[in-house]
């Protein structure tokens, strides 16, 4: 036998109420419809709804079964509606986010928990990608945004780039390194120190090779690679080895106080990091929201980044 979902939603909040007419209200609905109703359901199981000469309305036995099941339909239908009104809000959803490793556990991490602290309904599943892994995973529908660092050349006509923070490097070491207290520091001081390699495939691997031809140098002595951002400043911590960094991952690590700028000039990259979208298309409320708020972000933190650069690299008040 098969019920109507609306005839059982209608006697639970019938029940609920204590009348007709407060069911009929608190569903907003007249009472001579769910008059109707209930009439039409006591017909269709064939069995009373009510004690008859009760006042208020007292359920029978298989009219509080009944009632009970449309208690999960009143509440399955409530929580259906919400979902709807924080999808179109973007309060609620799952955004699909894809970036450069070191810069997102030094600093995306961090803004992705302060924008769960405010939106809890809102699911952020991480990957580690660069460049091309994230043009691919956007064409292939399988990543909503991008955090990656984009050069001169346009990454086509189908995404769009919103950037976020300039490119800026140095050369990382820990803060009792003996070049620290070196001046001037050389480029054969740095040919002779341990290196630790960025990961493969990083934006900062091309920027390592820049590095040793600005020094006159065809290959270092790399000592460590492959690891995480922690592995990294824990090697740098415990070792004279020197890696080179994006400055804003150095500015997020300066409480624990681990990881020290050698105050030397290296050739910079001439890209930025930014937020990469597809372009066209509907786009998700929740991914908007977030990306609002990683930009809003760095609009703060940008100022705060370039004065604390000049103050630790070049002395600068």
């Amino acid at each position: 036998m098969r019920l109507n979902e609306r005839h059982l939603m209608q006697l639970a909040a019938v029940l609920d109420a204590g009348g007709v007419s407060e069911g009929a209200a608190m569903l907003g609905l007249t009472q001579p419809a769910v008059s109707r109703s209930l009439s039409m359901l006591e017909a269709r199981v064939g069995e009373p709804l009510f004690v008859k000469g009760r006042r208020p309305l007292q359920a029978t036995p298989l009219a509080a079964q009944l009632a009970a099941q449309g208690r999960v339909i009143i509440a399955a239908s409530r929580q259906a509606s919400d979902a709807v009104q924080g999808f179109v809000k973007g309060t609620r959803g799952l955004v699909r986010l894809g970036g450069v490793p070191f810069f997102m556990d030094a600093i995306i991490s961090g803004m992705i928990g302060e924008f769960q602290r405010r939106e809890p309904e809102i699911v952020i599943q991480q990957s580690y990608m660069n460049l091309p892994e994230v043009i691919a995973a956007l064409e292939g529908d399988q990543l909503d945004l991008g955090i990656v660092a984009m050069g001169e050349m346009s990454s086509g006509p189908g995404f769009e780039f919103t950037e976020i923070l300039p490119g800026r490097n140095v050369v990382a070491c820990r803060r009792g390194h003996p070049l620290m207290r070196k001046r001037p520091i050389e480029a054969a001081d740095l040919a002779a120190c341990p290196w630790v390699a960025p990961l493969p495939g990083s934006p900062l691997m091309s920027d390592l090779q820049m590095i040793l031809m600005s020094i006159g140098m065809s290959d270092l002595n790399i000592r460590y690679s492959g690891g995480s951002l922690m592995s990294v400043v824990n090697v740098l911590a415990e070792t004279d080895a020197l890696a080179v960094l994006p400055f804003s991952v150095v500015f997020a690590l300066r409480d624990p106080g681990h990881v020290a700028v050698l105050p030397y000039q290296i050739p910079q990259p001439n890209r930025s990091l930014g937020i990469m979208r597809k372009a066209g298309g509907p786009r998700l409320p929740a991914s908007d929201r977030f990306a609002g708020h990683v930009i809003a972000a760095f609009d703060s933190l940008r100022h705060a980044i370039k004065r604390h650069e000049s103050a630790v690299i070049w002395g600068q008040s």
